[in-house]
């Protein structure tokens, strides 16, 4: 979405060009490692994602919930850090994973419907070994 003015402000109380902090949060697991993550689970936290963030801890990411599996196709407009996107299906089961570059305009899509990303800092799976067909748990994938 496009704002004119820098000063407006979402309908969750974020100035537009400021990061969304004040999500809800949960966690989840990947193995061994326990992730938390900030839940964006509607339209607006979804279309503002990680925009304009110059950090985030290496075991938190965002978790992008939708309402019904869908191919999910992400870009990195106004997004400052390098992320890579893990497009889960239902039961937690990892479908790919794409690395993005910060602030481009490429789509970068889930090979099937899932209604779940979670983006973590560049390489983070990879550094782990996790790879698609991995099985992430937590309280909102089924069993």
């Amino acid at each position: 979405m496009y704002f004119a003015a820098s000063t407006q402000v979402s309908a969750q109380g974020t100035p537009q060009g400021s990061p969304q902090m004040n999500l809800q949060r949960a966690s989840l697991s990947a193995g061994m490692h326990l992730i938390q993550v900030q839940l964006a689970q509607n339209f607006e936290q979804r279309q503002i994602g990680l925009m304009w963030r110059k950090e985030m801890p290496q075991n938190e990411g965002m978790l992008f919930i939708f309402e019904q599996p869908s191919v999910q196709c992400f870009w990195m407009r106004n997004t400052l850090l390098p992320l890579t996107a893990a497009f889960v299906a239902d039961d937690g089961t990892i479908v790919n994973l794409v690395d993005m570059k910060p602030m481009s305009d490429d789509s970068h899509c889930s090979t099937k419907p899932v209604r779940f990303v979670l983006e973590m800092n560049l390489a983070w799976f990879a550094k782990r070994n996790i790879q698609a067909g991995f099985k992430l748990t937590g309280p909102m994938f089924s069993k």
